[in-house]
């Protein structure tokens, strides 16, 4: 009994990491958009939902899986183009408009999925069916690859930021809009750059998820919810706090689920925000850095 709780407890952790590394791309990409432009953009989780079913329709219309990867973070990041020259630069620097404005995106995406996609969850074969075996536990090898990829990409994004001439405009425009704006920084393609890039790391994670997850026109309700508990004990704008804040929150959720249902263990997950905000009312890290 004691072996079999101890196997639970790995497989679970093991599982929570995984989930920590792709909420962590996801959740960057949210922190990403209210670093730099100060909106919280709603409609986030349903650009999550649009790379996992483009990643299906590549899966279905190519053969190929990896190609829908690339065709989903791809076509998402020039939909965030769109997007932020279409409806959030008419509205820019008022935050409860902005709200608004992608509260009323989330809907229609999620409409234009549902008459396109369907109303009922598809789901995908496994593009690795292969399990590694530690400790007498057997793990599905593709999570593993996905926790690969996601931390690769995670990496990726600091060496971007810190290693190019954009990610440099990027994080100038972050700590001073207007200093860096004096200095000929172009904020406004910044702006739209960067939109576009939180969008691409939304759809990758809905890409390489959705061989785990069900495909589903509202799978991006309840990643939503868990990228804005990351992002807010992470300290809104902080990346390093949203990669930290993940790193804690998805674990905890992986071993507490075996304790408790679900909804329960989301509920700890609340509590630990709650913990969190009143101790340091600005998140872990708070601003970015």
């Amino acid at each position: 009994m004691l072996s079999e709780l101890l196997m639970r407890m790995i497989f679970s952790l093991t599982n929570g990491i995984v989930w920590a590394l792709v909420i962590a791309l996801i959740a960057l990409g949210l922190s990403f958009i209210f670093g730099l432009m100060e909106i919280i953009n709603v409609a986030h989780g349903e650009l999550y939902m649009i790379g996992a079913v483009l990643s299906w329709y590549g899966l279905v219309w190519f053969g190929n899986f990896w190609l829908g990867v690339i065709m989903a973070s791809l076509i998402v990041g020039i939909l965030g183009i769109v997007l932020e020259r279409a409806t959030l630069r008419p509205v820019e620097g008022r935050p409860a408009h902005t709200v608004i404005v992608t509260i009323g995106l989330s809907y229609i995406l999620q409409q234009i999925v549902l008459a396109t996609f369907g109303g009922w969850p598809q789901k995908m074969p496994d593009p690795l069916p292969v399990t590694v075996q530690f400790l007498n536990v057997k793990y599905p090898g593709y999570r593993l690859l996905v926790a690969g990829l996601s931390a690769f990409a995670l990496i990726g994004v600091w060496l971007f930021l810190h290693r190019t001439s954009l990610g440099l405009w990027i994080r100038a425009a972050m700590q001073d809009k207007e200093m860096a704006s004096a200095m000929g920084i172009p904020v406004s393609r910044v702006y739209m750059i960067t939109f576009s890039i939180g969008a691409m790391l939304a759809a990758l994670g809905g890409a390489l998820a959705a061989p785990v997850v069900q495909v589903f026109y509202l799978m991006g309700l309840d990643i939503l919810s868990v990228s804005f508990i990351v992002v807010i004990i992470g300290g809104l704008g902080s990346l390093k706090g949203t990669f930290v804040a993940s790193l804690i929150i998805n674990p905890l959720e992986g071993i507490m689920i075996i304790l408790l249902t679900p909804t329960e263990a989301r509920i700890v997950s609340l509590i630990a925000m709650a913990a969190v905000l009143l101790v340091r009312p600005k998140g872990l890290f708070g601003v970015i850095k």
